[in-house]
């Protein structure tokens, strides 16, 4: 899933990879107009090479007429597949305007990535600096666990995404995010604008603390989409959302 890097981001198909997946509503399409997904197959993969692992694709298809899709099509086996039967079957077909909508995006889709690489980066070091957050999860900080990892595969920046937690815990996530002025509070990610939600009162706010650490989230969990505005208007709507966490915690 190379979603959140991004073609800009990640060249997987160079690092050995046969099979992408993207959801075009997001960094893509940029703007959050329409939903869409894609698979792009490198067309490298020998199917027939591990029968016991694809049998669907090796052996005969009883939902299409028989067809051993390995030896109708050979490496484009899988592809093929998923443009005949999980097509019927799911009936997901883009519309034209939204087809339309995703070509736009990929036009500009290296200068925003450009900016929203920067700009997340910057918005990382800020908050880690910053005394009223517990931590900060961002591949492109020295402090990551991931850098050394990050450095390999993403190649084109180290994506759009921040996420950090406050020292204040869940109500202080409330109060950050109920502050925000310039971000816009949407589960989404990846559109031009910067974007911030707090899991835990929103998304994940039927799941106890067991299920909430089993998820990867914690109370004070706070996820930023960094947009392409200009960074210091981003940094200040943070900074002023972050004095009125303080502010509320204190009261």
């Amino acid at each position: 899933d190379n979603t959140v890097a991004t073609p800009v981001g990640a060249r997987l198909f160079d690092q050995g990879v046969d099979i992408i997946v993207h959801s075009l509503t997001k960094f893509i399409g940029g703007h959050g107009t329409s939903i869409g997904g894609i698979v792009i197959d490198s067309g490298n993969f020998d199917w027939s090479s591990q029968p016991d692992r694809f049998k669907i694709l090796v052996g005969p298809d009883p939902s299409y007429h028989g067809v051993v899709w390995a030896d109708a099509l050979g490496p484009a086996a899988y592809i093929g597949r998923v443009r005949t039967v999980l097509l019927r079957n799911t009936g997901a077909a883009l519309s034209p305007f939204n087809s339309f909508l995703f070509l736009q995006g990929v036009e500009t889709l290296p200068l925003r990535m450009e900016r929203h690489n920067s700009n997340a980066k910057a918005v990382a070091e800020h908050l880690a600096a910053n005394d009223d957050v517990a931590w900060v999860y961002y591949p492109g900080l020295d402090s990551s666990p991931y850098k050394e990892v990050a450095d390999k595969v993403l190649t084109g920046g180290y994506g759009a995404l921040v996420t950090f937690g406050l020292k204040g815990g869940l109500d202080a996530g409330k109060s950050f995010i109920e502050g925000l002025e310039l971000f816009s509070h949407l589960a989404n990610i990846g559109d031009a604008k910067s974007l911030a939600i707090h899991p835990a009162s929103t998304t994940h706010s039927q799941l106890n603390e067991e299920e909430l650490a089993s998820a990867g989230v914690t109370q004070e969990t706070v996820r930023l989409s960094v947009g392409i505005e200009n960074i210091e208007d981003i940094l200040g709507d943070i900074d002023q959302a972050l004095a009125k966490s303080r502010a509320a915690a204190a009261a």
